[in-house]
């Protein structure tokens, strides 16, 4: 079968594709193949600018025309390139003599030899791959996360006068607001994306072994350190590595991974959570003409975007967690294990985005049903047994909490009337019975910070 939506294995690249389209210029196999190039002609960019009498000084028309040998990079180029690794059996090699024809075109032989100088593979790809991953995450990743931020929000505000009974460990327990129970997902997001957006894209480069042998061996007059720091750092907008092997250490690509598992758990719970409220029918959901929840059941609106949310987002992190715990570990200097499992960056990335799009989808479905609410919070009026005996212990009450106990763990319903009943036979003042009349669990919902 040809590869096509319907026979890709993986639905990242199948069912999804629509939504995964945007992630293939950073992590297709074009992708990593037009970041290597852009890699590789901005060092031997960086090399010209040394001066070294062995190199031309590229005019602007020629900076442009090298430029845009990456910025216009086409299919039929990397497919090019693909042909020449069917005889290299060598990827960033393949790259390296694609660059070097582009150089004669632009009659710039003189240099060729200056393209790939004193690299090694893996300053190519520790470079391209980071710069990619740094691209993805800022064009495609954070903005689809800000639309689920921007949703909760806008609803937390919305609601922010719900007065919502809460329940812990599953049962009814003392009253809250339904925009500060949305909040409380913002805030922790809003932490873990500030953790997350502070990781440093970090870079290896410096030769076969990480000391710039090579380079120092031939110009030892020329600072290398200070070069590779400002071709990594300040040209490509990067972070070098300074003490490294033949690879990057991957330290803080598995913090990017673990900082990336903590947003997506935190939304996993908000999946959940709300997944609970539809199931209570606190929440409707739009419809669409046409859709069908169930191929049985007509009446059925299904959760379905939150069910997709927490499943994907469920398999990103355990991708994301895995690449955490397997990409920092190499034997000695280097071994290949990196390179085959860093080719599978994007997927969870992939599963992100597709996560992200439909919890955002989700979220604008809702409907929110207030007589549901309204009619769970008068359902359950011992919920503010908690008010009371706290404001009898105020009063030097004796044992509040137990004849709260006693009245509230029997088998009858408590009611507002049994509740206010109760009231008058305590033995106090008719301010005080008046100040425990006035509690509701509409009432009973406590303070929060203003967001």
């Amino acid at each position: 079968m040809e590869l096509s939506q319907l026979s890709a294995i993986s639905p990242v690249d199948g069912r999804y594709r629509k939504t995964t389209v945007a992630l293939a210029p950073y992590f297709s196999e074009f992708g990593l193949i037009k970041y290597r190039v852009q890699i590789e002609i901005e060092y031997f960019i960086a090399l010209c600018n040394l001066g070294l009498p062995q190199l031309p000084k590229l005019n602007a028309s020629q900076l442009d025309a090298l430029k845009n040998v990456y910025k216009n990079f086409s299919e039929n180029d990397a497919q090019s390139i693909k042909e020449v690794e069917k005889v290299t059996n060598h990827d960033v090699k393949a790259v390296e003599y694609f660059v070097k024809e582009q150089l004669k075109r632009l009659q710039l032989d003189a240099a060729l030899e200056f393209v790939h100088f004193g690299l090694t593979s893996q300053d190519i790809n520790n470079t391209a791959i980071p710069l990619s991953l740094k691209d993805a995450t800022q064009t495609i990743l954070l903005p689809q996360l800000k639309q689920v931020l921007d949703n909760l929000i806008e609803q937390s505000k919305s609601w922010k006068h719900i007065a919502l009974l809460a329940r812990t460990h599953g049962q009814p327990a003392s009253p809250t607001r339904l925009g500060k129970e949305w909040f409380v997902f913002v805030e922790r997001l809003l932490h873990q994306l500030e953790q997350f957006m502070a990781v440093p894209y970090s870079a290896k480069f410096g030769g076969a072994t990480g000391n710039f042998n090579a380079h120092h061996i031939s110009f030892p007059l020329v600072n290398w350190i200070e070069f590779g720091n400002e071709f990594v750092n300040t040209n490509l907008g990067l972070k070098r590595s300074q003490f490294t092997t033949q690879i990057e250490h991957y330290d803080n690509l598995g913090a990017w991974c673990d900082a990336l598992k903590r947003i997506n758990t935190i939304l996993i719970d908000l999946c959940r959570d709300v997944w609970t409220y539809i199931s209570m029918d606190y929440f409707k959901q739009k419809l669409k003409e046409g859709e069908v929840g169930s191929s049985a059941m007509p009446h059925k609106v299904n959760p379905i975007d939150f069910e997709n949310a927490e499943g994907n987002l469920g398999i990103a992190n355990s991708l994301l967690e895995y690449l955490s715990a397997k990409l920092p570990i190499s034997r000695l200097q280097r071994d290949l294990t990196d390179s085959t499992v860093l080719r599978n960056l994007g997927v969870p990335v992939a599963h992100t985005l597709i996560a992200y799009q439909s919890l955002h989808k989700g979220l604008q479905k809702l409907i929110l049903n207030e007589t549901a609410i309204a009619k769970d919070l008068e359902a359950n009026w011992a919920v503010v047994a908690e008010a009371i005996q706290t404001i009898l212990r105020r009063e030097s009450y004796p044992q509040p909490y137990e004849a709260l106990k006693a009245l509230t763990r029997t088998n009858a319903a408590i009611t507002k009337v049994t509740l206010h009943q109760f009231i008058e036979t305590l033995n106090v003042t008719d301010s005080v019975k008046a100040e425990l009349k006035a509690i509701s669990p509409e009432t009973y919902v406590g303070i929060h910070p203003n967001f």
